[in-house]
């Protein structure tokens, strides 16, 4: 087991933070945030210049060095951000919004120092999986991210024929400009009358949630021109209807078709289904009569 975590509140040298930053409303900056900014002696960011705009907006200065680090140098990078840390940098990690490594760059990152057992710890924040998830007006207990889902129609179905039966409310991300064909894709394979959400521009002046059911959102989104950020909420699955013993009678008859005797076939078929034997059989007998 390798040490990987710290709790304390002011970041120390040698150490890697994971800083999430608003997702739309600046007035969500934490005071910790804040402090991470203007002493941290690296600060890698998904967009320098959505990192500037940021810290110009909340009217402060940084004094440690800026690097770039996005999803298509990170595989080159990462071995030099550990580099610093060992050296007993504080290295800040920030994306463009929200937290790191959710859905953004830092996966990497964090994976490679926890397997050497550096400081890794988080300065947590707003979050648009949680946020769409709390304003879905979908059950909230048990819930799962999905990110984004495949562009090409046939991963993308295969994806969704894979989530068809899950329980728990589902969270996904999607680009504006993909979002009716996404949302055709959820009706396919979820039915029309699964109960979901959209929530676009999350904390932003123009925040917009609209409820219902697939097809009432996909309507939706083909009347209009969809903009800003999107995160589409999912209800799980209904729980699936109890399984009775006449469900599993063809199943016995199959078997007796191929020459088994009647009450080895239902003996084989109730253990397989996990059903009274003594039930399969009554339901047998009741379909031949």
């Amino acid at each position: 087991m390798t040490a990987g975590t710290a709790n304390n509140d002011a970041a120390g040298p040698g150490q890697i933070v994971l800083a999430a930053t608003p997702i739309g409303n600046m007035g969500d900056a934490t005071n910790r945030l804040i402090g991470l900014l203007e002493s941290a002696d690296i600060i890698a960011a998904e967009d320098t210049r959505r990192l500037h705009r940021l810290v110009s907006a909340l009217g402060i200065t940084t004094r440690g060095r800026i690097i770039s680090y996005h999803e298509h140098n990170e595989a080159s990078r990462t071995a030099d951000l550990l580099e610093m840390v060992r050296g007993g940098a504080t290295l800040l990690m920030v994306t463009d919004a929200g937290m790191p490594a959710v859905s953004d760059p830092g996966f990497r990152l964090v994976e490679a120092a926890a397997a050497e057992g550096l400081t890794v710890t988080a300065a947590p924040g707003p979050s648009a999986v949680l946020t769409a998830l709390a304003l879905s007006g979908l059950p909230t207990d048990r819930f799962c991210f999905e990110g984004f889902l495949p562009r090409k129609p046939g991963e993308r179905s295969s994806r969704l024929a894979k989530l068809a039966g899950e329980q728990r409310t589902m969270v996904f991300f999607e680009a504006p400009h993909r979002l009716e064909p996404m949302l055709r894709a959820l009706d396919a394979a979820f039915g029309g009358d699964r109960r979901a959400a959209v929530a676009r521009e999350l904390t932003k002046l123009h925040e917009q949630v609209l409820r219902g059911p697939l097809r009432e959102l996909l309507e939706w989104a083909e009347a209009g021109d969809v903009r800003g950020e999107i995160a589409v909420v999912v209800e799980g699955a209904p729980d699936a209807a109890p399984e009775q013993a006449a469900d599993h009678v063809a199943a016995v008859n199959s078997l007796v078709e191929q020459g088994i005797r009647l009450k080895d076939a239902v003996a084989a078929v109730a253990e397989d289904a996990r059903i009274s034997k003594r039930e399969l059989y009554s339901a047998v007998l009741e379909a031949r009569s």
